[in-house]
């Protein structure tokens, strides 16, 4: 399924009617290829919520870049900021029994399920026309996964789940220039305690 494609086709024409998208985000570089690319058709919200990040020092690094980034970075439309709640015992609860497993297996899936279904919510509760998130412009994240979770999400809350595979089309290249350009911190892991020790 080409996710990226799929998107093209949801945002065909959406530039007369600029709609509203809650865009959760897991740092400054993974959301600025995301803003450059649809921050001329949507109305953009950040939702920074990741309990996955097991220390807070860390946590609050990445959210202070995020606003870093947005204050500097222009936009056709204003990009707003939501600061998710930090509770790592949420993420450490999802995944209890699965401590053990390799990256990239159930463990990873359910930390997808816990950030977008709160993002769901929160997009329902602001009444916001799509949803999203940027974890697919990691080469590192399963696409397919995101994409099959947001699908589900979208039959269960009212915002549309805007498809994305932001990796393509060079996105995951385009954060690192701009990330050199805007001189933003980059972590070297994903955020919670068993990718920084994998």
């Amino acid at each position: 399924m080409n996710y990226n494609l799929l998107m093209e086709d949801q945002i065909k024409n959406k530039e007369k009617e600029i709609p509203t998208l809650l865009l959760h985000a897991c740092c400054a570089p993974c959301s600025s290829a995301v803003l450059e690319r649809l921050s001329s058709i949507f109305e953009i919200t950040i939702f920074y919520y990741n309990p996955n990040i097991t220390e807070e020092d860390e946590y609050q690094k990445r959210l202070d870049e995020i606003h870093r980034f947005v204050n500097c970075f222009k936009t056709k439309y204003p990009v707003k900021v939501i600061d998710g709640k930090y509770d790592p015992d949420l993420f450490f609860n999802k995944v209890k029994g699965l401590e053990k497993e390799k990256e990239k297996g159930t463990r990873c899936y359910l930390c997808y399920q816990l950030r977008l279904e709160e993002t769901a919510k929160i997009a329902e509760d602001k009444n916001f026309d799509y949803f999203t998130t940027t974890l697919s412009l990691s080469p590192y994240k399963n696409s397919n996964w995101i994409n099959e979770i947001g699908e589900l999400l979208d039959k269960k809350y009212s915002p549309k789940y805007l498809y994305s595979d932001f990796k393509k089309k060079n996105g995951y290249k385009r954060s690192i220039e701009l990330s050199n350009e805007y001189n933003l911190y980059r972590q070297n892991y994903c955020g919670c305690i068993f990718s920084k020790r994998g």
